[in-house]
């Protein structure tokens, strides 16, 4: 049972891998765009490689933070610490920012 469920898992990775949605922004510019290797860092943070998930994305862990955050505020209105929310989404654009800057101007794009 374990182990199909593993292999089913590891399946579900490989067909990501396979599979991932071209970034319209780099097929019409030819330029990384600000959110490149998102798709990426989810797999690598999937199959727990935490390290190789921040190469690709910094922001990733965050992004899923503001979702496992918003759903729930979504769903139930939970207004009542908007400033977390608030601060939650600055910090994600700081850190996609500075990442975007540092792959700009390090030429890694």
């Amino acid at each position: 049972m374990t182990s199909n469920l593993f292999c089913g898992y590891a399946n579900a990775i490989n067909w990501l891998q396979n599979n991932l949605l071209p970034c319209p922004f780099k097929k019409f510019t030819g330029i990384d765009c600000p959110l490149c290797g998102l798709q990426r860092s989810v797999i690598a943070l999937m199959r727990g490689d935490f390290t190789e998930s921040f190469k690709y994305q910094p922001a990733t862990l965050l992004f899923i933070f503001l979702l496992v955050l918003g759903i729930p505020d979504s769903r139930f209105n939970f207004s009542k610490k908007p400033i977390v929310k608030k601060a939650a989404y600055v910090l994600t654009l700081m850190v996609v920012t500075g990442a975007y800057l540092y792959k700009f101007t390090s030429g890694r794009l």
